[in-house]
């Protein structure tokens, strides 16, 4: 499992004083208010920023960090991703998982036949959709449902799928 869950990417910057435009791959944005300390990745290093400020405007969290005050000390960070550490991430309910954690995961039917992998979860308005890369039938689209997802278990790295009459 992963230490760090990414929880955005620096789009842009806003405007001279070192603000940042941030699209969020988290599903709880308020969380950007209350974590105080978020870890950069800029590819080669990983740096340590404490949150001075937070607006959101339309889909974008905009960001305002310590010791950042203008657009030149930000500049360089567009496309780099915004992670927290496992532990301040947010609590999950029952039947949450971070996608993190379930991308690779053995895909079983409720038989117990062997379908495929997991290799992306597709965030849509009503439910999530996963992509499950399969020998047979290619790349299957499976909706995120209880009809559908019987079970998963990110221990031992399997999810049972129910495989509903128009899916294939």
């Amino acid at each position: 499992m992963e230490d760090m869950l990414q929880v955005g990417v620096i789009t842009a910057t806003h405007g001279v004083r070192g603000e940042v435009k941030v699209f969020p791959t988290t599903d709880d944005t308020a969380r950007f208010k209350k974590s105080q300390i978020l870890i950069l990745d800029t590819g080669r290093e990983r740096l340590t920023l404490k949150v001075r400020n937070v607006k959101f405007f339309k889909q974008f969290v905009i960001l305002k960090f310590e010791g950042i005050d203008n657009i030149n000390d930000i500049e360089k960070y567009k496309r780099c991703p915004l992670l927290v550490r496992r532990e301040d991430a947010v609590p999950l309910e029952d039947d949450e998982y971070f996608i993190a954690d379930m991308i690779g995961i053995l895909v079983e039917t409720e038989d117990g036949d062997t379908f495929g992998t997991l290799k992306d979860v597709i965030k849509t308005g009503a439910n999530d959709v996963y992509v499950i890369a399969s020998e047979t039938h290619g790349e299957v689209l499976i909706p995120a449902i209880k009809e559908c997802i019987l079970e998963v278990d990110i221990e031992a790295g399997r999810m049972k799928i129910h495989l509903m009459e128009g899916l294939l």
